[in-house]
């Protein structure tokens, strides 16, 4: 049997831009996805705390302190929101005992302040 999991958190994103008329995704600082295991391309919720907006996109690598809502997202957000980003994964139970999460936390400029690694099972 396959369980979904939280894979990666980066807490407290603060949007620095939005670009309605991109083909959509989130552009995310590059070190800020390499810390928090994001590839590419790869498929992450976002969920606003200003708002109460929560929609499933895609990042791609960008500029230092980049955070920035592409295409439709654009319009679940401003800039200045807070925002949570994460990325789950299917696991199966016999990797378990090996699956850890990442959790990042940004500072107000997008600046990372802390990262934690953390063994659930």
């Amino acid at each position: 049997m396959l369980i979904k999991l939280l894979k990666s958190k980066i807490h407290l994103a603060t949007i620095t831009g939005k670009n309605l008329f991109y083909e959509g995704s989130l552009t995310l600082d590059r070190e800020i996805m390499e810390k928090a295991g994001l590839k590419p391309l790869e498929a992450v919720w976002v969920y606003n705390l200003n708002n109460g907006e929560r929609f499933e996109t895609y990042v791609i690598e960008g500029n230092k302190g980049e955070v920035i809502l592409n295409g439709a997202a654009a319009r679940l957000g401003e800039v200045g929101d807070k925002i949570i980003i994460v990325s789950y994964a299917w696991v199966a139970e016999e990797e378990l005992k090996n699956f850890k999460i990442t959790l990042v936390y940004l500072e107000e400029k997008n600046e990372i302040k802390e990262i934690k690694t953390a063994f659930p099972y």
